[in-house]
């Protein structure tokens, strides 16, 4: 489904090289729903950035045989100076998709109102979450990518109709969730793994996974 062939990252910090990946082959099989768990400046966003294709690997192959999403909470194809309506449909049509069945999705899910109408630049941090969140689940991907867990709000109904859209979406879908957060693995995740010194440790439970990051502190 997703394939990492002997893929190799790394940057030059200034003073050393810092290694992402080293040497990494590992297949992400359908329904896996993979946490991966890795400390804050260890590259876990280079990692789901590559798996969907917005960065390139130093060496080897990325090989997908399905639709991967772009990374919730990656706002780069968004432009703060255009309404919420003109970057929805605008995403849209980058992907194919009819742009008033997303606008009309994403209208209803996020349920700012009039802002929606507005610039990005007016919204506040919980509806530019609410907007991203509406966006990726108006699109129907094999994969998911998710950095840091989802986003949280202090909106009862629209957590309860996002849910119910993810539960909906996640059935019939693979996730992979990067964090530094165990909690945030333990709702959606079946399976999970270690990022650790340019190394992927796979294991069967996300409690074997804990362990082994327990210690790397």
């Amino acid at each position: 489904m997703l394939e990492f062939a002997n893929v190799s990252k790394s940057f030059w910090t200034g003073s050393q090289r810092k290694i992402i990946l080293d040497d990494a082959s590992f297949v992400i099989q359908p329904s896996m729903n993979l946490g991966i768990l890795a400390k804050n400046g260890t590259g876990k966003t280079t990692v789901i950035n590559m798996m969907a294709g917005l960065e390139k690997p130093d060496d080897g192959q990325i090989i997908r045989r399905c639709s991967v999403s772009f990374p919730l909470g990656f706002m780069g194809g968004l432009d703060n100076k255009q309404s919420g309506t003109e970057n929805v449909r605008y995403i849209a049509a980058l992907y194919s998709l009819d742009p008033d069945e997303v606008e009309a999705f994403c209208r209803w899910l996020c349920d700012i109102g009039e802002y929606f109408s507005r610039p990005l630049g007016t919204y506040s941090q919980g509806m530019r979450a609410r907007l991203a969140l509406s966006l990726m689940l108006a699109m129907r991907f094999d994969l998911y990518l998710i950095d840091e867990g989802m986003p949280s709000t202090t909106d009862v109904a629209f957590n309860r109709r996002a849910g119910a859209v993810m539960r909906e979406r996640f059935e019939t879908s693979t996730l992979v969730i990067v964090s530094h957060q165990v909690e945030i693995l333990s709702k959606f995740c079946n399976t999970a793994a270690v990022l650790y010194d340019g190394k992927l440790f796979f294991f069967d439970t996300l409690e074997e996974a804990k362990e082994l990051y327990d210690y790397t502190d």
